[in-house]
């Protein structure tokens, strides 16, 4: 498996040299072009950014993310366009020589977070998901027109609790952190009145109808990607629950299932995000990796402990919910029997990162720090996943 590395460009406090020294040969990262979902991203751009991590002897492994414009996601009246620049941007990287694509199909957010900052027993920095804080902030903060639908009495009663032992200071810092954003960049937050005007969009769309328009424009994009020989991997909604009445179609096994058989050819792929889908303790994770080995073209590894109702902390590698040792044995077989069936190199290559890390040392100190991104907790999180990787390569456990 190929050993990447998240980087957010020039800017991002984790520099190239430092990904090197981690031990990482590949590159995962994306253009900012202003930030603008549904720009084109043009040749020269693509060309000066592979240039510059090349410069640094590494490789530009995978794109992650080119963002898909929500009128692509709600069916708006311009999503013919920003589909076609959609495609014109997978041409400008694979005319790059780039190969493997993983975007997702969330609606509004990307991934979301009450805590960014959950101090661990041991004194790191992890990111949390506090599902009784998020419901305070829904009911009582943002107060969603009928979100009291969308919670059981038990819930209600629990963030109301919540709610009032919260502090003015507590709940700001929730909001904040809720309203992130977060769109494959760490972009400027969204004010109330904005983010209940974008949920405003998606209030009346059931989860069918998102499916069907994330079928749509898998059907007009796969066989660009099938024409170029490059992968597209779908992201899997992070968290993978409803959030703020907002439709998720890319949150358990059957909804993998069902966007694999829409455009049903090996273009058409996952990104196997071990802690997004651990998160949901109905995901059998280890199972997922084997049923869906044939078409995952990338892989976050990362660990989480789950509550009861609904919470996680984001937790070392190799500990927490998820079976690390059985997610990377499933994904060490494919590759295995990719390469004994003389399956293309290309076809073999399993890039995977390690997604996320604790704030740890120094890079407590860094107020600059991605969320979730720092250099030190990533470094030990690749470090203990290529050595459980080399311990099931030395083992019997692939004959």
């Amino acid at each position: 498996m190929e050993q990447t590395w998240r980087w957010y460009g020039p800017n991002d406090p984790v520099t190239l040299a430092d990904i090197k020294q981690a031990g990482a040969t590949g590159i995962v990262t994306a253009l900012q072009m202003g930030g603008a979902a549904g720009e084109v991203w043009t040749k020269a751009a693509v060309v000066e950014r592979k240039a510059l991590i090349e410069a640094a002897g590494l490789t530009w492994s995978v794109v992650e993310s080119i963002p898909v414009h929500e009128e692509i996601k709600w069916g708006g009246p311009n999503r013919e366009q920003y589909i076609e620049n959609y495609k014109i941007s997978i041409r400008n990287c694979a005319a790059a020589g780039i190969d493997t694509f993983c975007y997702n199909f969330m609606p509004v957010l990307d991934w979301s977070r009450t805590s960014l900052d959950y101090v661990c027993e041991d004194g790191g920095e992890a990111l949390q998901f506090d599902a009784e804080a998020y419901a305070a902030f829904d009911l009582f903060c943002l107060k969603r027109p009928d979100a009291e639908a969308a919670y059981t009495t038990q819930e209600l009663a629990a963030a109301k609790k919540r709610f009032e032992s919260m502090s003015g200071d507590d709940m700001k810092g929730v909001t904040e952190n809720l309203l992130k954003g977060l769109p494959g960049t760490t972009s400027n937050a969204y004010s109330l009145e904005d983010f209940q005007a974008a949920l405003d969009v998606y209030k009346s769309m059931p989860a069918s109808q998102l499916r069907d328009n994330l079928a749509h424009f898998l059907t007009a994009i796969v066989p660009v990607a099938e024409e170029l020989g490059v992968r597209m991997a779908i992201h899997p909604d992070d968290p993978p629950i409803g959030l703020f009445g907002l439709p998720r179609v890319v949150s358990t096994e059957e909804d993998c299932a069902f966007l694999l058989n829409c455009v049903d050819t090996k273009a058409n792929g996952l990104t196997l995000c071990t802690g997004s889908y651990g998160s949901r303790a109905d995901n059998d994770v280890p199972q997922m990796a084997s049923r869906f080995a044939d078409r995952i073209h990338f892989v976050h590894l990362r660990n989480v402990i789950r509550s009861p109702n609904g919470s996680f902390v984001e937790s070392n590698h190799l500990e927490g919910d998820v079976d690390m040792y059985s997610v990377m044995l499933h994904l060490l077989k494919e590759q295995k029997r990719r390469r004994d069936a003389g399956v293309p190199e290309l076809e073999c290559r399993l890039p995977m990162r390690p997604d996320h890390g604790h704030k740890l040392l120094q890079d407590l100190k860094d107020p600059r720090t991605n969320p979730g991104y720092p250099a030190i907790g990533r470094l030990r999180g690749l470090a203990e996943l290529r050595g459980l990787m080399m311990g099931i390569q030395r083992s019997d456990a692939l004959k």
